[in-house]
């Protein structure tokens, strides 16, 4: 049934649209799928550069980063156009990034990559921006909890099926010639040939992004006039909600969440590799990466229905728990079971970010869309903590490395336990 535009929510029900629901559940889907493809870009560009881990990591500083210049403007957008014309104007910055990398390929350079993905990056901020806090506002606010986690469930469908494709993809094609025995002419030419596989891809996606784009434009009106934003909203207004511990300290457990998870995610092609784990060729760890992101979607699945029954902030910090006690497992075991247990650190990271990101909006209101800005600033942990941990795995190797996403699930199990009880 249509929304009336001037229909305004009641704050304890919330805005009933249930057909708007599938169009963010839709958004979840891509902007997960789109940057799972990093883990899978990351060891291609990694050969074809001849990187370090720490280098190679710059892929998810450049794309993170994205976060900490973008977050704020996009609330700020939201404030002014409203929630789906933000989504359209995301989703055709996303298009643009995408179309950066045939440029990016003829140049053979990496850092013009790190352009194209900072681009592609920028589009995503926007479309979370306005997901997270739209989901929480198309139903009760009682149970909003356990419908984020279910929306990220579909953005975990995404991180699923995209390493699957971007594994046949781009790593399915790799040459056999060792680029660190080329050199000038030579070896820019072959760089420019082996990233065809990453250009055709992201053509791919622009195209598909431009269709969604027009599609969520047709339905920029569904939604009531000024529906969960402040039209007052200021760019730097929003921070001084920093000074509500809860929301500050939620903030900061977004930033350890997203830098734990890439860094593993990142990194899970090369620890497959080593013989002392499962020993795997490089496409075939690319394809294991499906397995970690698949963890997430069915735990959220799980989550959704947990939420309900048990409090949000012991369930936060079961799971960080189980996360770390899954790293231990991975860094003091070898074969099977060092690699498998690293790949089900997915399931435990599951519920994190919606739980967190919940636990930490509660109470906002109208400040939904300033809280949420503020909170994917946070999301700029993915360009902080995956090269901190890349550059102590040259100095220590991978196992060592595991000690930084550990640290963060620790603090994020503290929180959880802060927050287990509802805000007031």
């Amino acid at each position: 049934m249509a929304l009336s535009p001037t229909a305004a929510p009641t704050d304890d029900q919330g805005v009933n649209a249930p057909d708007l629901q599938f169009f963010v559940f839709a958004l979840f889907f891509i902007f997960g799928g789109i940057t799972s493809l990093n883990d899978i870009i990351i060891p291609k560009l990694k050969e074809l550069f001849t990187l370090s881990y720490g280098q190679a990591l710059l892929v998810q500083s450049a794309y993170f980063m994205a976060y900490l210049v973008f977050s704020l403007p996009a609330a700020m957008v939201v404030a002014r156009f409203g929630y789906l014309r933000t989504a359209s104007f995301g989703l055709l910055a996303m298009m643009a990034g995408c179309l950066l990398f045939v440029p990016a390929s003829g140049s053979g350079l990496f850092p013009v990559f790190l352009g194209a993905l900072f681009v592609l990056a920028a589009g995503v901020t926007m479309v979370q921006v306005v997901a997270n806090p739209l989901i929480s506002l198309l139903g009760p606010p009682r149970t909003a909890h356990s419908r984020l986690t279910f929306a990220q469930a579909f953005n975990s469908i995404g991180t699923t099926i995209f390493p699957i494709v971007g594994s046949a993809l781009i790593l399915g094609s790799l040459s056999k010639v060792d680029p660190s025995t080329l050199s000038g002419a030579a070896l820019s030419a072959y760089r420019t040939a082996e990233t065809q596989t990453v250009v055709r891809t992201y053509l791919g996606l622009a195209a598909a992004l431009l269709v969604i784009a027009a599609v969520v434009w047709t339905r920029r009106n569904r939604l009531p006039a000024g529906a969960g934003a402040d039209a007052n909203a200021r760019l730097f207004g929003g921070f001084d909600l920093l000074r509500r511990p809860r929301f500050g300290f939620g903030a900061a457990c977004i930033f350890l969440y997203v830098g734990a998870e890439v860094a593993i995610g990142s990194l899970i092609v090369n620890y497959l590799e080593q013989s002392s784990v499962l020993g795997l060729s490089q496409r075939a760890a690319g394809d294991h990466v499906a397995y970690y992101w698949g963890g997430a979607m069915v735990g959220r699945i799980i989550g959704a229905g947990l939420l309900r029954l048990v409090s949000p902030g012991k369930v936060l910090a079961g799971v960080a728990l189980g996360a770390i006690t899954l790293l231990f497992v991975s860094t003091h075991s070898f074969g099977a079971l060092s690699g498998w247990s690293l790949l089900a650190i997915g399931l435990m990271n599951s519920i994190m970010f919606p739980t967190i990101f919940s636990l930490a909006s509660e109470g906002l209101g109208k400040r939904a869309a300033e809280g949420s800005g503020l909170i994917a600033t946070a999301i700029v942990g993915g360009a902080v903590i995956p090269p901190l941990t890349g550059w102590l795995a040259d100095q220590t190797g991978l196992r060592v490395a595991m000690a930084v996403p550990a640290l963060c699930y620790a603090l994020i199990a503290a929180y959880g336990w802060y927050a287990r009880r509802p805000a007031v």
